[in-house]
């Protein structure tokens, strides 16, 4: 039991939480990246991932795993991007430091997201069953590609945005 809930029913909250901050992302950060920023949507996209992190370490821990090593590094980069929403208001350099921040925050739940359809999707886990297979590293570099593209976008709208 986690938090009074079985192992299964904590495993389908947190892929609920990690479901809202996705897609709370997925429609926040393009609008910062365009010059908009959507401060509720931002909001949720960022308690719901730093939430989706934390839920991830309430799961029975026996080692070091990547999934745990995900959750640390996702942990400390939203902390900073907190720190550039909430401590400074994007004022400034703050911006362009929650452009990054909040891009890799959204960029480990969507690697995570993909790991986990790779394992769980019959469909996906046919192509790839180890992921170690061409198809799962296809699917993470076009992850990356596109995020990558997308925080470009935002780090300089924010850059514009600063010098505003």
């Amino acid at each position: 039991m986690i938090i009074g809930l079985t192992i299964p029913q904590f495993t389908t909250l947190h892929v609920l939480i990690s479901f809202v901050g996705i897609i709370a992302g997925l429609i926040a950060l393009p609008a910062f990246a365009r010059g908009h920023i959507l401060p509720r949507t931002n909001v949720i996209f960022l308690w719901f991932t730093l939430l989706t992190s934390l839920t991830g370490f309430l799961f029975p821990i026996v080692a070091f795993t990547p999934a745990l090593g995900t959750g640390i590094v996702s942990t400390v980069v939203l902390a900073i991007a907190f720190w550039a929403w909430y401590g400074r208001k994007l004022a400034g350099r703050a911006a362009p430091v929650y452009a990054v921040t909040a891009t890799i925050g959204l960029w480990l739940n969507l690697f995570v997201l993909v790991v986990q359809s790779f394992l769980k999707v019959p469909a996906l886990n046919a192509l790839a069953p180890t992921g170690t297979e061409p198809p799962f590293a296809a699917a993470q570099g076009a992850l990356l590609i596109l995020m990558i593209g997308l925080g470009y976008f935002a780090f300089r709208a924010s850059r514009r945005r600063s010098a505003a």
